[in-house]
C-alpha cells in the first residue's frame, strides 16, 4: 500500500483536542500523534522515519483535496477517482480526556461506489513496542501497544497480518454509503463502551461552535477563525498552549536547525493572549494568564523560556533512533530550559496588563506581575539569550520589551508608588539602551556590539516601549523594510553574505510585525498587501509553520507554528480598524 509518507508539509492537516494532536496526510495517512500528552512518545511516527501509521486511503487512480469544517479542527480529505468522489471526515473527539484520546474517522462514498484500503499499524514509545496482545470480538479489536491500551471499532472484514502487529481492512462503499471507524488509546483499561459515533459526531461538532467565536470584526474572517481554531487546538485544560504539535522538522535541510516544539514558552503563549484580548475573545486570554501567572509564583525571576503543558520542566536533547524527517534530525527535548530570555518577563506583564485592561485578573495574577517586574529590576543588565535563542548578549528587544512590560502593567494598574516606580524603571532601561543600541542612522541596532537591524526590533514600538510615531522606531521600520525585505516576504536578520532566501526561509511572524507596524503608522494600504502576502503562506489545510521557503512555496520548521496564528489573529483584528477608518 502507497501513502506511508513522508509529504511536504503543506498537505499535512492537524487533528488535536488540546492534550495531543495528530498529522494527517493527503493519502489518508495519520502520520504523527504522541499519546497521552503532546511531548509523550509517539504512537504513529511515519513523519520521522517510523513504520507506525494509521491509513484510509482510495484504492487506484485519484487526485487530493481536503478543507477544515469552518470554525474547528474537523478535517475532511476528498479524493476525485475514477468512479467518483470519496470523503474522510477525520477528528479527535472533542472535548478531550486527559488519559485517553478519541480518533473519529468516517469514510464517504460521495458521487459513485468507492473502494478503501484501510491500515492500522500502531507502536508506541517511538516505534518501539508494537502491537499485541490482539483480540478480535464482532469487528472491535483490542490490544495492547507497549504500556498503552487499545480499541479500534472497525466493523467486520478486518485481518490482522505481521504476526498480529498490523490491522487491515479493504472496504466496498455504494454511492452516499458511509462507513465509521473508530480508535481509541488509553493509559489504563478501557472500560464501557462509547456513545455511537454519530453522537460523538455531534458532541464533537457543538463543543468547536461553542469554543470558537465568530470573529467578524477582521480583516479575514474565515482564515481568522481558522487561526483561533488552531490555537484553541494547542491549549490544553493547564491554560498551555504548546508551541507546534511535531518535533525535529527541519528549518533548512541539513543545517542543523531541528528543534522540539512540543512544549509551552512563555514568549508564544503571551502572543496567543494579547491577539485574544485584542479579539476580545477572554478564554484563550484567560489560559495564558493562568498558565504563565502560574509559573511566575513558582519560579519568579529564575522563570524558564518554556515549560512542558503541565508546567514542569523540558527534558534535555537526545536522540529517538528514527531517520527523522528528510533533511532533518530525530531529536526531542530542548537546550532552551539552560536559557535566561529577559524578554520573557516583558511578554508576561505586556499580557497580564491586557487581561487587567478587561478586568480578568485575580489577587495572584497581580502578584505575578509584581514578580516579573522585581525580576526585570533584578536582571535587565544581564545578557540574555534574545528572542532567537542564540548566544547571550544585552540583545536590545529583550531590553526594550521588557520596558514596554513595565509601562503596560503600570498603566493597567493603580497609581500607586509601585506602579510610579514600574514606570521610572522602564525609563531607565530606554535610557540606557538608547546610549548603547542606538545606530548613528537614528535607528535600533541589534545589541551594543551588532549594529544590523532584526525583526525583533519591530515589536517595541508595537508594543509601547516608545511612542507609535517615535523617529527611532520609524528609523528601525524603515531600515528592516530595506534590508531585510525581499518580494513582499520579510526576513529575522542576516545569517551572513548570502542572499537572504539562500540563509534560511522567510520568517512568517516577522511578515505580521510589518503589517501590524505599518498599520500602526496609518500606511494601511501596505499594511493590508503584507497581511494579505503573509496570511497565503501555506497549503491547503491553512496551517502556518515558522519559515516559508518563497523559492520552493514550502513550509520550513515544526508546523503549526502557534506564534505565527496568534499573530495573524492580532493583524487581522487591529487592520480591521484601519479598513473601517480609510
Amino acid at each position: 500500500m502507497t501513502g506511508y509518507g513522508p509529504h511536504v508539509l503543506r498537505e499535512y492537516a492537524l487533528l488535536a483536542d488540546g492534550e495531543r494532536g495528530a498529522l494527517v496526510g493527503p493519502s489518508g495517512d495519520l502520520s504523527w500523534l504522541c499519546f497521552p500528552r503532546w511531548d509523550s512518545g509517539s504512537v504513529f511516527a511515519t513523519l520521522v522515519g517510523g513504520r507506525s501509521s494509521y491509513v484510509v486511503a482510495p484504492i487506484g487512480r485519484h487526485v487530493w483535496g481536503g478543507y477544515y469544517e469552518p470554525g474547528s479542527l474537523i478535517w475532511r480529505n476528498r479524493w476525485v477517482t475514477d468512479h467518483g468522489i470519496v470523503e474522510c471526515r477525520d477528528a479527535l473527539r472533542y472535548p478531550a480526556e486527559s488519559d485517553r484520546v478519541v480518533l473519529l474517522r468516517r469514510i464517504t462514498a460521495i458521487g459513485g461506489p468507492a473502494a478503501m484500503q484501510v491500515e492500522l499499524r500502531p507502536r508506541s514509545d517511538y516505534d518501539r513496542h508494537p502491537l499485541t496482545d490482539l483480540h478480535q470480538h464482532h469487528g472491535v479489536w483490542t490490544g495492547r501497544v507497549g504500556d498503552l491500551h487499545l480499541r479500534w471499532s472497525s466493523g467486520t472484514g478486518a485481518r490482522s497480518r505481521d504476526n498480529g502487529e498490523l490491522l487491515q481492512l479493504r472496504l466496498e462503499l455504494q454511492p452516499g454509503e458511509s462507513h465509521d471507524l473508530v480508535l481509541e488509546l488509553a493509559s489504563g483499561q478501557l472500560d464501557g463502551e462509547l456513545p455511537p459515533p454519530d453522537e460523538m459526531w455531534r458532541g464533537t461538532e457543538t463543543a468547536w461552535q461553542h469554543a470558537v467565536p465568530p470573529l467578524r470584526n477582521c480583516v479575514a474572517p474565515k482564515d481568522t477563525r481558522h487561526s483561533y481554531a488552531v490555537l484553541r487546538g494547542l491549549t490544553g485544560a493547564s491554560g498551555g498552549m504548546v508551541a507546534a504539535a511535531t518535533t525535529s522538522l527541519p528549518e533548512r535541510s541539513e543545517a542543523g536547525r531541528n528543534y522540539d516544539y512540543r512544549y509551552v514558552w512563555i514568549r508564544d503563549q503571551s502572543y496567543a493572549g494579547l491577539a485574544a484580548a485584542a479579539a476580545g475573545t477572554e478564554p484563550l486570554l484567560d489560559a495564558a494568564v493562568r498558565f504563565v501567572s502560574a509559573r511566575l509564583l513558582e519560579h519568579g525571576d529564575r522563570l524558564a523560556p518554556a515549560y512542558t503543558m503541565a508546567g514542569r520542566p523540558i527534558p534535555d536533547q537526545r536522540h529517538i533512533g528514527l531517520p527523522g524527517y528528510p533533511g532533518g534530525y530525530d531529536i526531542i527535548g530542548n537546550r532552551v530550559v539552560e536559557q535566561f530570555q529577559l524578554d520573557a518577563f516583558g511578554e508576561a506583564l505586556l499580557l497580564l496588563a491586557a487581561a487587567g485592561g478587561r478586568d480578568r485578573l485575580e489577587v495572584e495574577h497581580w502578584k505575578a506581575a509584581e514578580i516579573a517586574a522585581a525580576a526585570i529590576e533584578k536582571r535587565w543588565q544581564e545578557p540574555d539569550a534574545g528572542i532567537w535563542e542564540i548566544d547571550d548578549r544585552p540583545w536590545t528587544h529583550s531590553r526594550l520589551t521588557a520596558a514596554a512590560g513595565l509601562r503596560a502593567i503600570a498603566a493597567a494598574a493603580p497609581r500607586t508608588p509601585t506602579a510610579i516606580g514600574w514606570l521610572s524603571l522602564a525609563d531607565r532601561i530606554i535610557a540606557d539602551t538608547d546610549r548603547s543600541s542606538l545606530h548613528p542612522s537614528g535607528r535600533w541596532q541589534r545589541s551594543p556590539e551588532d549594529p544590523q537591524v532584526d525583526g525583533a526590533l519591530l515589536l517595541p514600538g508595537l508594543r509601547g516601549a516608545v511612542p507609535p510615531d517615535d523617529p527611532r522606531s520609524v528609523a528601525t521600520l524603515q531600515a528592516y523594510l530595506t534590508d531585510l525585505t525581499q518580494d513582499g516576504y520579510a526576513y529575522r536578520f542576516r545569517h551572513d553574505q548570502r542572499p537572504l532566501a539562500e540563509a534560511e526561509g522567510s520568517f512568517l511572524l516577522c511578515g505580521f510585525l510589518v503589517a501590524l507596524s505599518l498599520h500602526q503608522l496609518g500606511r494601511h494600504t501596505e499594511a493590508r498587501g503584507w497581511f494579505e502576502r503573509t496570511r497565503t503562506a501555506c497549503g491547503p489545510p491553512q496551517l502556518l509553520s515558522e519559515e516559508f521557503d518563497p523559492q520552493q512555496h514550502q513550509l520550513r520548521g515544526n508546523l503549526p507554528q502557534a506564534f505565527v496564528h496568534a499573530l495573524l489573529l492580532e493583524a487581522s483584528v487591529r487592520l480591521a480598524d484601519g479598513d473601517r477608518t480609510s
